[in-house]
């Protein structure tokens, strides 16, 4: 089977991974209602088609916190992504760097941030979780500041994890101990391509930047319970101060999802947000990002930059988010299937059909480049 689509490398993936893999990946919380939202709220909004517009010259650049981007995408930061392919963190900011945009690498990486930074040219991004241990913390910012990533993503979303039924369902939480183990294992064998590629020669009983807290040779159960146990449910908007006083980058504060929140995170001066309900990982039954979006960039649009994402599977995806007031889409699951059905080139080549569904989606709503999107591209939306 080649890939035509986000959709296509979602089932290859299924085919390579182990079960508890793909439906960590694939699955969202409680019932997944948030998670279907995402994706059906999306396809539901309308282009509007236009023709007779000269289209023959498309520019689908942007720039964002001060860099030149090809397209006006990035690859989100996805827990544990690393686990997908060999070493996934490197391979996919390494297609990133190719295609021209930002990768951002998440906190609970299983590539830790040196490995990517020896692993590139390019600056990538970071993402940062409030952590009960705020010397860990300082000590990630620095590392982060000494391999030069370009921008701060801090997910706020998440001072307590959500329920998330799948996995208990296919033994990668809720089983512990040498039952839980042997399980996965099982599962593992089942796919002997992942397994002889990651389990053997990937080393991911290296948790990345957990790492030294962990200890090598620690098993997923010790790594959630880590999870469980350090994330801080007394975060508030106080302690923007203290990521301030580590990091003097660009702070984009992810998991924006009401227009209030939105307004505070601009008046304590963040440089960008991100509409997101965590693909539908966490609160299920918020609205989809596509419903919350508008009422946010039109309350902050001009004063810091809107990013979106959750449930973007295609070029025409981001073209409606941008459309509906964000200026740069993050693809999230898209890429990990990519990553994890052929590694850095199903990544590559992911980005590519992104790109050429974008190009067909702006000629047809005759938009001959990224700033030209905007609602009146869209049916129902003429404003």
């Amino acid at each position: 089977m080649r890939a035509a689509s986000a959709l296509d490398y979602r089932e290859l993936a299924r085919r390579r991974l182990p079960h508890f893999l793909f439906e960590y990946i694939d699955g969202g919380s409680y019932a997944e209602v948030t998670l279907r939202r995402n994706i059906a709220d999306l396809k539901d909004i309308a282009l509007r088609q236009r023709v007779l517009t000269d289209v023959s010259h498309l520019d689908l650049s942007t720039e964002l916190f001060g860099r030149k981007m090809h397209l006006p995408v990035a690859l989100a930061p996805i827990g544990l992504a690393g686990l997908n392919a060999r070493r996934g963190e490197v391979q996919a900011a390494r297609a990133a760097e190719k295609a021209g945009i930002p990768f951002c690498l998440s906190t609970v990486s299983a590539c830790p941030i040196d490995e990517v930074a020896r692993g590139t040219q390019a600056p990538f991004w970071f993402q940062l979780y409030m952590i009960r241990d705020r010397g860990f913390m300082k000590d990630l910012l620095a590392q982060a500041r000494a391999a030069h990533c370009s921008a701060l993503v801090f997910t706020v979303d998440m001072p307590v994890p959500g329920s998330r039924y799948r996995d208990y369902h296919s033994g990668l939480a809720g089983a512990a101990g040498p039952m839980g183990s042997l399980r996965r294992i099982w599962q593992a064998l089942t796919k002997p391509g992942w397994a002889w590629d990651v389990g053997v020669h990937g080393r991911p009983h290296q948790l990345g930047n957990v790492a030294p807290v962990l200890g090598k040779n620690t098993g997923l159960e010790d790594f959630f319970a880590w999870m469980r146990n350090n994330f801080d449910p007394t975060v508030s908007w106080r302690d923007l101060d203290f990521i301030r006083a580590e990091w003097d980058g660009p702070l984009i504060i992810k998991g924006i999802l009401d227009a209030e929140d939105a307004k505070n995170a601009a008046a304590l001066g963040a440089d960008g947000i991100v509409v997101s309900n965590h693909g539908g990982r966490q609160l299920d039954g918020v609205p989809s990002t596509a419903r919350a979006l508008p009422a946010i960039a039109d309350a902050v649009g001009d004063r810091l930059t809107v990013l979106a994402d959750g449930g973007v599977r295609s070029g025409l995806d981001v073209v409606r988010l941008l459309a509906l007031g964000a200026k740069g889409v993050l693809l999230g699951r898209a890429w990990v299937y990519a990553l994890a059905a052929a590694g850095e080139a199903g990544v590559t080549h992911m980005l590519q059909l992104v790109e050429a569904e974008m190009r067909v989606a702006m000629a047809l709503t005759a938009r001959i480049d990224i700033a030209a999107i905007d609602r009146t591209a869209l049916v129902g939306f003429d404003r």
